[in-house]
C-alpha cells in the first residue's frame, strides 16, 4: 500500500524496520526473531520491492536488545548495505542506553528510536543522540494515546485494542488489561495538562511541542487513525517547540510528580 501511495514521490523519506519474521497471509503473526546477515539482506530486498524504491532512507533494527557480538554483526551487515547503496542510513529501535551507546560509538549509526514523552522522559537516550549527532526518533510520543486526553477516569479502550495487552507483553504500562488508564499515569497527566495547553495548543500539540523543546535531535512519530488526527499532529509544526518558560513550568510540575 505504501509503495503504491508513494509512487512518483521521491522526496518522501522512508523509514522501515527488520528483525521479526511474519506470516505471509496478512495476519502479521510473528514467527520469531532473525537478525542473521542473510536474513537482513533478504528483508532489505523485500522491503525495497514492496516499497518500489531503489534505496531505503532509514533501515532500523527492530529487536530491542541483543548480545554485543550479535549486535556488532548486525551493524556490520548494515554498513555493508549502506556501502552497496541499498540503504542511506541505519538505526536501532531500542530503549537500552548501554547498547545504544555501543552503536553510537561506531560512528555509522544515524538514529535511535525509543520511547519518550512528557510522562516518560528518556534523558540517557537523548543525551546519546545529542553527543553523537544522531536523530532521536520518538516512539509513543503521545504515551500510547493517553496524551490525547481521550482516556480519562472511566474511559475504556475497545476490548480488541492491542494496548490492553501491552502490560502482559511488555510493550508498555499506560493501560490496564480492561482498557482503563493506569491511575498513576492519569494523575501525572492531570498535573501537566494545563501547562501543556497554556498557549492555546491542543493537548496533543503541547505534548509534541514539549518533545521539540526537550532536545533538538527529536523527531516524534505520533500515530493517527483519522484525517482529523493527522491534521492535528501536523498543525503542531506551526506552533513549534514550547517556549522556555512553559518548558520550565512543566519541568517543575514533572519533578513534583
Amino acid at each position: 500500500m505504501l509503495g503504491e501511495a508513494l509512487a512518483g514521490h521521491r522526496d518522501v523519506v522512508v523509514a522501515t524496520k527488520f528483525g521479526w519474521t511474519f506470516s505471509d497471509d496478512g495476519s502479521r503473526r510473528t514467527h520469531g526473531m532473525d537478525v542473521s546477515p542473510s536474513y537482513i539482506r533478504t528483508a532489505c530486498e523485500g522491503s525495497l520491492r514492496r516499497l518500489r524504491r531503489d534505496v531505503i532512507d532509514l533501515y532500523q533494527l527492530h529487536v530491542g536488545s541483543l548480545p554485543d557480538a550479535q549486535a556488532d554483526a548486525v551493524a556490520e551487515t548494515l554498513e555493508d548495505l549502506k556501502r552497496a547503496g541499498k540503504i542511506r542510513e541505519f538505526g536501532w529501535s531500542a530503549d537500552v542506553p548501554a547498547q545504544a551507546a555501543r552503536w553510537a560509538g561506531r560512528g555509522s549509526c544515524a538514529a535511535l528510536q525509543f520511547i519518550c514523552n512528557v510522562l516518560q522522559d528518556a534523558p540517557e537516550m537523548l543525551g546519546i543522540c545529542e553527543r553523537s549527532s544522531m536523530a532521536a526518533l520518538i516512539r509513543s510520543p503521545l504515551a500510547s494515546g493517553l496524551l490525547t486526553g481521550k482516556y480519562g477516569p472511566g474511559a475504556r479502550l475497545p476490548a480488541e485494542d492491542w494496548r490492553t495487552q501491552a502490560v502482559e507483553r511488555g510493550w508498555g504500562d499506560m493501560f490496564n488489561p480492561d482498557g482503563s488508564g493506569q491511575p498513576h499515569w492519569l494523575a501525572r497527566l492531570a498535573a501537566v495538562r494545563d501547562a501543556l495547553t497554556a498557549d492555546g495548543r491542543t493537548l496533543v500539540q503541547g505534548a509534541l511541542g514539549w518533545l521539540w523543546a526537550r532536545s533538538p535531535t527529536v523527531i516524534p512519530i505520533p500515530g493517527f487513525k483519522t484525517v482529523q488526527q493527522a491534521e492535528e499532529n501536523a498543525a503542531a509544526l506551526a506552533a513549534g517547540p514550547l517556549p522556555a518558560e512553559q518548558l520550565a513550568r512543566l519541568d517543575a510540575l514533572r519533578g513534583a510528580g
